[in-house]
Order: C-alpha cells, then sequence, then structure tokens
C-alpha cells in the first residue's frame, strides 16, 4: 500500500510536504483535506491525526504529522539525495538552524498576511484596522530581512551551494503572502535570485503546480460559503479588533 498524504495545498507545510515526494518520485496517495471546508474535524481524519492539522501521512498502520518530522521520515525511509538533509555537520546544522526558527519566524507573519487580505474581510465581511495591517506588514518585512541577512548572506541556498529542506521549507513560507497580492520579492534582489534558483531545483512545473492554489486564493475564497466560517469570528475578533 502506498504513502497516504494527507493535505490541502492552499498551507504551506502541505506545499512542501507535496514538492518533496513528487520531486524525489516517492510513490503516495493524495487525500485531500479542505481546511476551510472543514473536513480535518471528519471522524476518519481523527483516526490519522488527533491534533486535527495537515500535512498528516499514514503508512500502513503508521500515522505521522508535523511536516518536518514527514519529510525527515520520507527522506529516511526512500533514501532521497543527502542534499536535502546533509549528512555534514555544519551544513545539517544550517538547515536545522533554519528549520527551529522558522515556525514562529516567518510562518505566523505570511500567513498573518494572508488572512488580514484576503480571509478576514471574506468572513468578517469588514477589513483589519490599518494600524494593525501595518504592523503586521512590518513583522514580515523583519521575517524577510531575516532571511536574506541570516539565512542566505551570499549563499546560494541556506545550507551552502546546494538545495535542502531548509530552502524547501522558506519558499513556500515566502509565497504565502504573494497570495494576498503582495510582492516581497520587489526591491529584494538577494531573496528573488534565491526564488530563482530555488523554483529551477525544484522544477517550474512542479513549483508552478504546488502554488497555484495559493496563487489563486483570492478566487478561491470569493467562491467559499462564508456560513461554514463562522468558527473562525471568534478568533478573529480576539487577534485583530
Amino acid at each position: 500500500m502506498p504513502l497516504e498524504l494527507f493535505l490541502d495545498l492552499f498551507s504551506q507545510p502541505c506545499r512542501s510536504v507535496y514538492i518533496f515526494a513528487k520531486k524525489n518520485n516517492i510513490p503516495f496517495d493524495y487525500k485531500k483535506i479542505s481546511l476551510m471546508e472543514g473536513h480535518q474535524y471528519g471522524e476518519e481524519f481523527g483516526k490519522v491525526n488527533m491534533m486535527r492539522k495537515v500535512p498528516a501521512i499514514r503508512d500502513g498502520d503508521f500515522c505521522l504529522a508535523e511536516s518536518v518530522a514527514i519529510m525527515m521520515y520520507m527522506a529516511e525511509k526512500y533514501k532521497t539525495p543527502d542534499y536535502w538533509y546533509p549528512a555534514d555537520l555544519h551544513r545539517r546544522a544550517r538547515v536545522n538552524e533554519y528549520l527551529s526558527w522558522q515556525h514562529m519566524g516567518i510562518r505566523m507573519h505570511g500567513s498573518k498576511m494572508f488572512w488580514i487580505n484576503v480571509l478576514i474581510p471574506k468572513i468578517m465581511g469588514r477589513g483589519v484596522p490599518e494600524e494593525k495591517k501595518n504592523a503586521a506588514m512590518e513583522e514580515l518585512n523583519g521575517s524577510l530581512k531575516m532571511i536574506e541577512e541570516k539565512f542566505l548572506q551570499d549563499r546560494p541556498f541556506i545550507a551552502g551551494d546546494h538545495i535542502s529542506l531548509a530552502d524547501l521549507v522558506a519558499i513556500v513560507e515566502v509565497y504565502q503572502p504573494v497570495g494576498a497580492c503582495i510582492d516581497v520579492f520587489e526591491g529584494r534582489s538577494k531573496l528573488s535570485a534565491w526564488r530563482d534558483r530555488v523554483r529551477q531545483e525544484i522544477g517550474p512545473e512542479l513549483f508552478d503546480e504546488a502554488h497555484q492554489s495559493i496563487l489563486c486564493g483570492q478566487e478561491m475564497v470569493n467562491s467559499l460559503d462564508v456560513n461554514k466560517m463562522e468558527a473562525f469570528k471568534p478568533r478573529i475578533l480576539q487577534m485583530f479588533f
């Protein structure tokens, strides 16, 4: 039985897992879980991941959550090329350093801008106060600057001369606000050049396929039934209003 991947490509971590599996020719069954429609709360998915989050995998009787753990599992099981998670002590440390930082360092800021620009106006019928929107944008700019100046510096990729899990996890996060019509690459030549190298290493066709959902995010959100998103309102009110 092939590996089962439970994913919503609207989600950054899901895109990294999807790209990694496809790029490394890992056979899998793609099980789509629409977060906006609440599929994660279904009884069957609860048996795969009681945390009700994607990505998640089922490999026979073995289930696993969390994107980084999933990709490390696939790297070991399917013996993917060393550059993804290098054996070299220093290069692996660079990968681990970025993976440890990114949860709070970039994910929340990129996601927040997508919520502010796209999801909240749909769910709430009004925009976020301008001062909160500006503060969120400032946080995102700080994270992007950190990627350029700390994690990339003058290297082609985060861990050196080759792409790694760090670059894959980074690029999907950087693309989340792009789906909210924020050009994060404008005025950032180093980030833009790195984006082009990562896209080329992954393969333009696979890269574009994986990001199609988020780049068409506004259209997708407009088509959603707002009544199905009532559960998000209390948390939005607490965080943004």
